[in-house]
């Protein structure tokens, strides 16, 4: 590949290099959540601002730990992943917002997920579709204990990836609108938990690398449950799913350690 950096070891899009971050990192898509996250670490301070990606570095326990912000969707998390690993990263934790699709998933819950479908197409460069996207099961443990000991509403499972986010809201209008119903129709069927757009992404390109990632996002509403007058509470205060990423990375540390077995 072409240093287009000329040998600073500056990270293209990022604006980051080696010493910058830490092994953790955070991943929230919207920029203007990564002070809000690093807000919940020790000592942090402001890294990096290009383009979407935004930086953090602080502590927790000790060990340096960044913040990251990816923008929306699979390529550009996938950038983000590679570049945070080039500068010595290897734990990723995404943590944002998604839509419930399975009808006990309500706004203000929190999903954890345990595997994402691929119907993106960053993941497709990575590997076969026949290959899973998974999380890794130490940081997914860490993320549910997390959720646990703050006493949230939790679930945990499967979570649908796309790239359209009107593809999913507004299928009827679009002139594929019988492949997008059919499949969010079998989504549903098969009980996945919630949509989003990165996990695929995240987990298929940790696994090409040989990292560790796990998502958990906070949930702002169910389409399912409104479509069935069901009650349907529409939430945006994200501070819970802050909570759960901050603290399951905290845990990560100690079982990184051997303070903590699992």
């Amino acid at each position: 590949m072409s240093d287009y950096m000329n040998g600073t070891g500056i990270q293209y899009h990022l604006h980051i290099k080696k010493g910058d971050v830490g092994r953790y990192v955070i991943l929230p898509g919207d920029p203007k959540r990564v002070p809000l996250i690093a807000k919940h670490l020790e000592n942090a301070s402001f890294v990096a601002d290009s383009r979407e990606f935004v930086t953090y570095t602080g502590y927790l326990e000790g060990e340096k730990v960044s913040v990251t912000s990816t923008g929306i969707g699979g390529p550009s998390a996938s950038i983000a992943v590679e570049e945070l690993y080039k500068c010595g990263a290897d734990t990723f934790i995404r943590m944002g917002t998604c839509g419930g699709i399975a009808l006990p998933v309500i706004g203000g819950d929190v999903v954890i997920a345990t595997g994402a479908i691929r119907m993106e197409g960053t993941s497709k460069e990575y590997a076969p579709i026949e290959f899973p996207a998974v999380s890794d099961f130490t940081v997914t443990y860490a993320l549910r204990k997390a959720a646990e000991e703050l006493g949230f509403k939790y679930h945990l499972g499967v979570v649908e990836c796309k790239d359209s986010f009107y593809g999913q809201h507004e299928p009827d209008v679009m002139p594929v609108s019988y492949e997008l119903n059919a499949k969010w129709e079998a989504w549903k069927r098969l009980g996945t938990l919630a949509s989003e757009m990165e996990s695929a992404a995240l987990f298929t390109v940790a696994a090409h690398l040989g990292a560790r990632a796990g998502s958990e996002f906070f949930v702002v509403g169910n389409q399912e449950r409104e479509k069935l007058g069901m009650d349907n509470p529409k939430l945006h205060d994200t501070e819970n799913a802050i909570k759960v990423a901050v603290e399951g990375v905290r845990r990560l540390i100690k079982i990184d350690r051997g303070e903590i077995k699992i």
